[in-house]
Order: structure tokens, then sequence, then C-alpha cells
């Protein structure tokens, strides 16, 4: 029985349908709006192209017709590995149409990781992006029973699987999506879990559906507004890039797609959106480059002022207040001279941006509220098909993550002895089925209908939520990635020279680690590298053979996680960690949260080098 000690509500305003399908969600966009852009993209030659309504549900219909063709059963299931683009959501729409399961893989996930997944999920067809990709999964294929067929988009695979389709009638189609209910797996999502392995979860049709129609109804003005764009180029991999897609073609949005980070200001300045989706590392990017290219002169001085007056004015704004006449005379002066040029940065139409993946520096949201582009956080997981709460686009209160979606409660469970809160739960149809093959995992973290979250927290007296910090160990870096740390530490601890390793990087832009060392190990070691040894701790960090031996040992335990998970940094430090100094607990396990604190300088001025004009 899950002990509740404080509750929040936003109703539904309405019912939702559980039963339909997320291909009816394009349907019903196509007939609404069956000539105009729905869809838009850069070609190869990055020329701008685009699909109508009716254009790209027939693209998804020729797909889904060449899937059944090749003999593609409801319950099976296919496999993404490829950047964002039109034809991701076109195989993702047209699969999901028939029955099948997508299940989506990082571009960076490792050829091991992409073997378990396979084997976990029995994948029967993986359509890779680049020949590239192709190769690495070839790697593993004989390990993969079940994986049949490999397509790849650089070479044609679209045309050749709408090809395979064309003796599919219409009425088989729609004999296959009419049999695909709200109850039906729609993808199989991998996320790290405590122990490093990754683990499936599983959403399902009614999943989506549900979370989509929850925000038309939470937020009307962008999902069904007039004249609304949305640029998408985050991994869709990752079920908030997802959700975020089949909201924009569910309601009246124009979906911009791709992925070239280094077109990404052109991408924005020429498709203008109205909303920017993003992980804190984009809005961090764009802040520290106005500030590199105002410079220290006096432009720079202006940047540092124009910064520190928005801020305030953000401060002013969250309390209820006003700015002095004087502050507010300056701000009106940096809105032209300043804030317009770095909204400009955007396309200049954007009003609003959401922020989800990781928490954001409050700092960095004052900055952006400041200027004029709210940041409104909001909060979800994997578990709850992406976002279950946000910040309202009027009466956001930076700091929170905002309110509930309509028909999702979140909930505060009872403190444990010691803690200073108690863990977030939420209850909602759009917490997932479970944990794809882990039954006794979905009974631990779905109890009464509560998902618990493993993040701890607390409810305002107007129903925002706070953040207050997590219960396990799992570390989200800035750019949204979930990455176990047990992992690579056991990796780099199974040497006898460490004795210590902890992984770093939670709201940080990259993972990072701090290493302790076992004196009489590493002497040994240096006796059999024909070295001579060192007389203490200070000596062996600074023994270039003991860091390059460190710095092997951290990319063999790179070598077995995704790009985005790996270790970027590291730092030998001369200290032994024990019991007796509290660095470790009596089971002689890292207490994060005290090392971090003991190392907070080195972690932000030397592994983390700080903002400029911060």
């Amino acid at each position: 029985m899950v002990d509740i000690v404080k509750q929040t509500t936003t109703k539904l305003l309405k019912p939702i349908d559980a039963d339909k399908n997320i291909f009816d969600l394009l349907d019903d966009r196509a007939k609404r709006t069956p000539d105009e852009e729905i869809i838009r993209y850069r070609d190869d030659s990055g020329q701008w192209q685009g699909f109508t309504g009716t254009a790209f549900r027939a693209e998804v219909v020729a797909l889904a017709k060449g899937l059944i063709a090749k003999g593609f059963m409801p319950g099976d299931s296919i496999a993404i590995l490829a950047s964002t683009s039109w034809q991701w959501t076109a195989l993702d729409f047209a699969t999901l149409s028939i029955g099948c399961v997508v299940v989506p893989i990082y571009e960076t996930n490792s050829a091991a990781q992409i073997k378990m997944i396979c084997n976990d999920s029995t994948v029967k067809c993986m359509i890779c992006g680049t020949d590239a990709q192709r190769d690495k999964v070839m790697t593993v294929k004989d390990e993969c029973p079940t994986l049949r067929d490999i397509y790849v988009l650089q070479t044609g695979a679209i045309d050749a699987i709408e090809e395979l389709g064309e003796g599919v009638s219409d009425a088989e189609f729609e004999e296959r999506r009419a049999a695909t209910h709200g109850d039906v797996l729609a993808t199989i999502v991998y996320t790290s879990g405590s122990t490093g392995t990754p683990k499936g979860i599983e959403l399902t049709h009614a999943n989506f559906v549900f979370t989509v129609y929850s925000g038309f109804q939470y937020m009307p003005e962008f999902t069904l507004g007039e004249d609304q764009a949305m640029w998408l180029f985050l991994p869709l991999a990752h079920v908030f890039a997802r959700y975020m897609q089949f909201i924009c073609l569910a309601g009246t949005v124009k979906l911009g797609l791709g992925s070239n980070f280094k077109t990404i200001i052109k991408d924005f300045q020429e498709f203008k959106p109205t909303l920017i989706l993003a992980v804190p590392r984009v809005f961090e990017k764009v802040y520290n480059a106005a500030s590199q290219r105002a410079g220290t002169g006096f432009k720079g001085r202006l940047f540092n002022r124009a910064a520190i007056t928005a801020r305030d004015w953000s401060r002013a704004q969250q309390a209820g207040k006003q700015l002095p006449l004087g502050e507010r005379l300056r701000y009106n002066f940096y809105k032209k001279a300043v804030y317009s040029k770095i909204i400009d940065v955007f396309g200049g139409r954007a009003g609003r941006a959401i922020s989800g993946g990781a928490a954001i520096a409050p700092d960095l949201s004052h900055f952006f509220n400041g200027i004029g582009m709210p940041l409104l956080e909001g909060y979800g997981m994997t578990e709850t098909t992406a976002p279950c709460s946000v910040n309202p686009f009027h009466g956001y209160k930076i700091g929170t993550i905002g309110l509930p979606l309509n028909g999702i409660t979140f909930g505060i469970a009872k403190r444990e002895p010691g803690a200073d809160y108690g863990e977030v739960l939420i209850k909602s149809p759009s917490v997932c089925r479970g944990y794809h093959n882990h039954p006794e995992l979905t009974e631990q973290q779905i109890t009464d209908g509560w998902l618990h979250t493993g993040d701890l927290g607390d409810i305002d007296d107007e129903g925002f939520i706070q953040l207050k910090g997590r219960k396990k160990d799992i570390i989200i870096t800035a750019g949204g990635k979930n990455v176990s740390p047990g992992e690579l530490e056991a990796a780099v601890m199974k040497s006898e020279i460490v004795d210590q390793c902890l992984v770093i990087g939670d709201g940080k832009p990259f993972v990072a680690a701090l290493v302790t060392l076992d004196l009489a190990g590493v002497n040994d070691w240096l006796a059999t590298q024909g070295g001579e040894p060192v007389a203490n701790l200070e000596e062996a960090a600074a023994n270039p053979a003991v860091h390059a031996e460190v710095e092997r040992l951290v990319d063999a335990a790179n070598s077995q996680v995704s790009r985005a998970e790996s270790i970027r940094e590291f730092r030998i430090v001369p200290d032994v960690w024990s019991v007796d100094n509290e660095m470790l607990t009596p089971s002689l396990k890292a207490r994060r949260s005290v090392i971090v604190e003991h190392y907070r300088k080195l972690i932000d001025t030397d592994i983390y080098v700080p903002r400029k004009n911060k």
C-alpha cells in the first residue's frame, strides 16, 4: 500500500478515447488539412521540401503495405536506427498502423547494446539510416537469431519497401489498421536502469493517444493554434521527441524535421518556429555563443549588463514585482539592442520554449525569461510516455516542473527515515504497461496504480511540483541522456591501481569521473612495468605512466557504452575515501552527494569550465 502525503491533479476537460491508435491521429489531421503542408524538411541538396496532409498519409500507407507484403505480422518488432528525418516519422506511423512494434535505437548505441536490444525484443527487421550504421549491426547480426532483414535509408530503403507493397490492397491495409486497438503494444523503448543494463519499457497506442489529447487540453495555444510551427531535431529514439512528433501532427502544428546540428541556427532562422523544443544544453550553447561573440570589450560589457538586467527582471516578475524605473528603462533599451538579436537566432517568432530531459540551471531560466522567451520546464519519463507535467504558458514558475497535464495525478510518498523529501509518484493512463521481460520489476515500480519515479520532490500550495534530487544514482546529463554510473565505475575499478571511481555528470554537458588510487596496487603495477615506486598518493597521481593506465581503463569502460554515456574527462584525486571521512558508507559504497560537494571547486572550475559572463 502506497502512503501518499500530498497529491495534485489537473482534471480532464473531456474524456479521451482509449481505443484510438496512433495512425488515427495522422488520419484525422489529413482529413482536416488535406492540402496544408504539415511536414517540412531539407532534402539532400539542402533545399526545403514538404508534405501535405494527404501526401504524407499516402506515404505512410505505401510503407505500411510494403511491410505487410514483406510478411510482418501484428506484434512483430521492427527497429529503427537512424537520425531524425521525415523517413523516421513515416516508418514509425507505418509500422504502428499495422500493429507491429517499433523499437527505436540510438545512433550512439554500441554494437553490444544493439545486440542486447535486438534479442530482448526479438527484432525481425532493422532499418538503418546509413551504411556505417548497417556495418555496425552486421558485426552482431549472427548473434541475433530473429533479425532477418536490414534496410538502409541512405541507399533507397523507402522506395524498396514501397515497391514491395504495390500489390497490397487498401482493404488489406484497413483490416490491419482496424485491428490495432488502443491496448496494442506500440513500442519498446530501452533506457538505462540502476544495474546499467538497458530495460525495455512497453508503451501502448493508448499511452500515446492519451498523452497527446491531454496535451491538447493543457496547452491549446500551441497544439491547436493557428500558424504554429516546431523544428524537431532531437533524436526520435528519445520518447520526448517522439511524443512531440505525434502531438504536432495530430494538432495544427507544422512539423520541421532534421538532425544536422551544423545547420541548426540556419534551420531555425529559415523555418521560423513558434515554439522551441530542446534539452538544456541547447540553450546553454546559445547563451555561451552570444557571450563569446560579444567578446571582452565594450560589447562584452554591454552583454554582461544586459544579462544581469534580464535576470533581475525575471526574478522581479516571478515575485510579482516591477523593477525600479531606471532599471526598467535599461531593460527596454536592452530588449531592442541585445535580447531581440538572441530571439532572432531562433527565427524571431518563438515566444516560448519547452525544455526537458534534465533540470535547467535557474540562472539560465531567468536569463531566457528576461529576454522574452521563457523556458517552460517540464517533467516526464519513458515510463510516462514522455511529459506528465509542464509549466503553463501563463503563470509559469521558474524552479518547478509545472502542473500535471490533464488527467494526470502526482503524489508525494511519505518520507523515508533520514530523507528530507518523499518520492514523487505518478498515476496516469500514460503510465507504461510495464518492463519488457521483467514482470518483477514492473510489480516493484508500479504499485496500486502509482509509478515510483525514483525522484524526490514536493508540491507547493498552488499544485506546482518541485524536484529535490534523485532517489537513485541514475545520472541525467544536460543533453537528457540517462547514464547508469555503476557499469562504468565497475569497469574502471577492475584494476589493482584504482581504489574508487565515481562517475558524475548530473545536469552537466558530459559524463566525467573522479578516480582515487590504491598506493600498494600502484607500486605493484609499476614494478611490473619496470618503473620506480612512488612514496605517496600525490606522486602516484602525478605519475605519467599511472595516468596513462587510468586513461586506458576509462577507454576500455567507454567501449562498452554509447558515446553519450562515455566518460569524457577524468581527474585522479590524491585522497583516500573511507568510512571515517564519510566518503563511503558502512557497506563501502561511495556517498555521491558528499563526494561531489567535497570536490565542488574541482568539478565546477576544472572539469566543467564555467560559462563566461554568467
